[in-house]
Order: structure tokens, then sequence, then C-alpha cells
């Protein structure tokens, strides 16, 4: 399948447009930021004239100190305004950036959360780990420094070079060229460094997640004795790591120094007009000196652009990733008059469905079946037969490329998701805990369900017996994934998780595959209660697990070949007899 996350280049003016939506709600405190930017330069350009008045009155011969105190308090006073208002711009920056990444990040977060299981299937975990932490940190850095930065540094070049044509238009004109050589140079750094950035962070993307799947894998890799042959893997994603960054350093080394050059030139080339224009008597000496500090001014702002540009390329380049993600569109679409469903009955059909994951390589073929309200039905078959798939579809954690799936006479996909998942109950195979307590895992946030909730739903499974014995009770932590408990614990709570949502349908993947023999028969009574909540459908290799149920549906090669109870199809002698058997000997 085709990564989702491969990267889709967009223009540099797309980026800003999107951007600029997180932007607008703060837009008040980015103007007032603004005003105070271009103060904070016009103060940078007007003290270099206190300096050169001051310097040229003391060359007087007759000094007027009341000249000098008064440039050196003013120098004194706009300093200290200056730092003020600077500081409250940085302040306010800072805060507005953060504002902004808080929104983003729970916007992608968002979305991330409602992409469809097919899409988790084919994307690493730690490449979307990485551009929800790293790239929006990279993008807030880009939102409360560098922008703001950049925009000063021009201000200064453009209000700097704008005193310099007054000072001196001849000399203005000699730097104006060596300016179009940086803008010819900095066009191209951009180009280069855009594609060099690009591979940085898609490089570290594919580090995280290298780094993710192995400590998940960590127990497979030591049981196999294979941590060789994953650190030299390790070892080789760390040097493309490497390699990406030292391609991204030596493009900007190659551009800083190239401007550093054209600026020493560009001072010697005015150095080399300039002096005879002041021995002819073109330009006063004070005027030289002026027109030279503000050479300073003028070429220290464009180095820092090269910077800044740097920094801005790595902001965009997080920004595009991220814009990336919220683009990728979920393949379950959700009707637009979708009904909200309060419960089911549980009448569920399958009307001649085909489903498909990956072009035309069908899982199911022309499957029909009518399940009735309050049935317990099996579905029994070898591995990738398709029975996993037909409960995947039923909640919709895919589409069908044919046919329709009703429940209670209703097309699924005219269903609201969230009713839909709300009243069917799921247990599965691998049972994820998430860090926190018993109760936190069973109540899943939902803050309507009540302790005493809690407690008879776990009575009602039996997963009281184990809990009572902790030394915490229902207030336990559990730790990464359930770690400290057994796997046979970790699935009575699964099943607790379920019961005290009250479900109209309930689902068993295999939720009985990785149990001791005394949990399955804890589970087993439980199943007996669970018959009575309303329809259930199971899958099992077990086959004990399913000899109660109403009704076993037999599944080959994505079609149904048998369907009865236990005895009816024993008696056939078919297919599942010859399951049974196997499973006996």
């Amino acid at each position: 399948m085709e990564d989702i996350l491969s990267r889709k280049v967009m223009a540099d003016k797309d980026i800003f447009l999107r951007a600029f939506k997180y932007i607008k709600p703060h837009y008040k405190k980015f103007i007032i930021s603004f005003l105070l930017l271009i103060i904070n330069v016009a103060l940078e350009i007007v003290i270099p004239i206190l300096v050169t008045t001051a310097t040229g009155e003391m060359k007087n011969e007759i000094i007027n100190f009341n000249i000098i105190l008064t440039c050196v308090l003013t120098y004194i006073s706009l300093g200290i305004i200056n730092v003020v208002f600077v500081y409250i711009q940085s302040v306010l920056l800072r805060k507005t950036g953060q504002e902004i990444i808080l929104t983003l990040r729970e916007d992608v977060f968002n979305h991330i959360e409602n992409l469809s299981i097919s899409q988790f299937n084919n994307v690493p975990v730690g490449k979307l780990v990485s551009r929800v932490i790293n790239d929006t940190i990279t993008l807030s850095d880009l939102f409360s420094t560098v922008l703001v930065n950049l925009i000063k540094n021009i201000l200064l070049v453009v209000g700097t070079f704008s005193v310099m044509i007054f000072v001196s238009w001849k000399l203005s004109l000699l730097v104006l060229v060596f300016s179009i050589l940086i803008f010819i140079f900095s066009m191209i750094f951009r180009k280069v460094s855009k594609i060099v950035f690009a591979k940085e962070r898609e490089e570290l993307s594919l580090m995280n997640g290298f780094i993710a799947e192995n400590v998940n894998g960590m127990k497979v890799t030591q049981v196999f004795n294979q941590e060789k042959r994953k650190i030299d893997e390790f070892a080789h994603r760390n040097k493309e790591v490497r390699k990406a960054a030292n391609n991204v350093s030596l493009t900007f080394a190659c551009y800083r120094p190239l401007i550093s050059l054209l600026h020493y030139l560009a001072i010697a080339a005015c150095f080399a007009v300039g002096i005879p224009m002041a021995f002819n008597g073109e330009i006063s000496g004070e005027t030289f000196y002026l027109f030279y500090i503000y050479l300073f001014h003028f070429f220290g702002p464009i180095q820092q652009i090269s910077e800044q540009l740097n920094n801005l390329q790595r902001g965009l380049t997080s920004s595009e990733r991220i814009f990336n993600i919220l683009d990728i569109k979920s393949p379950i679409i959700e009707d637009k008059n979708a009904i909200e469903i309060d419960s089911f009955k549980g009448n569920i059909v399958f009307d001649h469905v085909w489903f498909a994951y990956t072009d035309e390589n069908w899982i199911l073929k022309d499957v029909s079946f009518e399940i009735n309200a309050g049935e317990t039905i099996a579905f029994v078959g070898k591995t990738g037969a398709g029975k996993t798939t037909i409960l995947s579809l039923i909640v919709r954690n895919y589409d069908i490329q044919k046919g329709k799936i009703y429940i209670d006479g209703i097309d699924i996909t005219k269903i609201k998701l969230s009713s839909l998942r709300r009243c069917i109950g799921q247990m599965l195979q691998d049972v994820f805990l998430f860090s926190g307590t018993i109760k936190s895992n069973i109540r899943l946030r939902n803050e309507e369900i009540s302790d005493e909730e809690i407690i008879k739903s776990c009575k009602y499974v039996n997963a009281d017996r184990f809990i009572d014995k902790l030394s915490n009770k229902y207030d336990e932590e559990i730790k990464e994934n359930g770690s400290n408990l057994s796997n046979g614990e970790r699935q009575l709570l699964s099943f607790a998780r379920v019961i005290v949502r009250n479900p109209s349908i309930l689902i068993l993947d295999e939720a009985t595959a990785n149990i001791d023999t005394e949990t399955e028969v804890l589970i087993q009574e439980s199943l007996e209660k669970m018959k009575n909540i309303g329809t259930m459908l199971i899958v099992a290799h077990r086959l004990s697990t399913i000899r109660n149920a109403d009704r076993i549906i037999v599944i080959e090669d994505g079609k149904i070949i048998e369907s009865g109870s236990h005895d009816e199809l024993m008696k056939l002698g078919g297919h599942y007899a010859n399951l049974c058997l196997l499973s006996e000997n």
C-alpha cells in the first residue's frame, strides 16, 4: 500500500496561506508586534545619526557640549525604549506562537484520531509522533522567532538603504550591485535548501519510526538473538540522518561565507570609490563615516537573513509535513444525512458483500447471510479466510466495494460512525491498556460512568476475582500496556470495558486466544451471561468457545461453505466436522 505520509510538495505561498488560518485569530497581537517592530527598526536607523552628530561636534574648534549631551541623553533614552519594546514584542510573540501551536497540535491529533484503521496499518507510529511533536516545535519557532526577525531584518535593510541613498546615492548604487548578487545567490540557496531540509526531516522521521518499532518489539529481538542485526540497522539509519544533516550543514556553510565575501568586497569597493570622493570634496569625512556605519547596518541584517532563511526553510518544510497530514482523507466517509442511533435490536444482514484490502484481491466474495436479533453466531475458518474482516466491516473499520450491510434494516453507511461504534462492543485478541488505574482503563475518560457501574461490570465478567486481590483494588496502577497484568487479566478488563457501556451487539475476535485454562473458565461463564445482552458475534480458533453458539458459519477462501449449529454441522460431516476432529487429536 502507498505510504499516506509520502511527501506532497507544496508551494511556499500555499503553505503561508494555510498557516494564516492559525494566525488570523491572533491578528491583533501580530499587528501590535509589527508596530513595535517598526519603531524598533526606526530607532536602530536613527541611533547612528546621533553618534556621528556627537562625533562631528567634537572635531569643531569650539565644542558645543549641549549638543553632545543632548545626543548622549537621546541615545540612552532611545536605547532604553528600544529594549522595552523588544521585550514586550518578544513576550507577546512567544505566547502567541505557543497558542497557535496549541491549536495546530490539537488539529493534527484530532485528525489522526479520525483516520481509518487501514491507514494506521500503513504508517509507522514513529513518523506520526515525529510530526505531532518535532515538526510543530519547528513551526512554533517559525511563528514566534524566525518570521519576526526576518521581517525586522528586511525592514532594516530597506530602511538603511533608503538613508544610504540620502547620504550618498553614488556609493549606494555601488552597494546595490552587490545586493543584487546576494539576492540571486539567496534564491539559489532557497531552492537547494528546500530539498536538503526535506530530506533531513524525512530521515529523522524514519529514525523515530525505527526506534519506536524496535523498542516495542525488544522482547522479540532478544528472544531471537537479533540484537546485532538491529544495532547494524540502527547504525545505518543513524548514518543516513548524519548524511542528511551534513548536506544541510554543507549547503548553509557554502552560503554564509559567500554572503560574507560579498560584504567585504562591497566595503572594499566603497572605500576605493568613497575615499577619493572625500578628498575631492564631493562628500565630507563625517558623511563618509556615517555611510560606513550604515554599510555595516546594511550587511549585518543581510547576514542574519541568511541564517533566518535556513530556519525559515526548516519551518516551511515542517509546515508542509504537518499540512500533508491534515490533507489525508479517511476512506471512511460519513454520510451528510447520517442518523443518530441510541441502540440496536441486533438484526444484521450481509447482502452480496465483496471486499478487498487492495485492488481486486478479494477477501470476501459475494457473501450473504442474516443474523437475527439476540442470536450468538460464530465464524470459523482458516487464517485469512475472512472471519475477522467480516467483524471489521460491521463497525466500518473498512468500507466494502460491493453489496450492502444492514443493521436493523438500516444501511450502516447511513448511521453516524460514533453511534455505530458506541452501540457495538468489541473485544479483541490484542488488548491495549493505557497507563493509569484499572478504573481509568475501564472508564476511558467517560466521566459519566460511575465507580458503581465499573464494579458491577467487573463482577459481571468475573474480573473482580483478581482485582479484589490487588493491594489498591480498582485504583491499582497499570503500567504501560498492562505489563504488570497477565494476558487473561487484561482480557477480563477488556470485557468489563465493553460491558459497562451497555452495547446492543457484542463482537469477540479471538478474545480467548491467549489465556490460561483457569481464566478461560471465567470467560466462558462471562460469555454465557453476555448472551443475554444482545447479538453476539464470535471468531475463535478454540472450538470449545463456540460449541454453544446458535449458529456457526464456516468460511473458506472468502465464501460461506457451511452454516448451522454444532450438532447440525457435525452430522453434515463436512469442513467443520473435520476441524473438530483435528482439534480433538
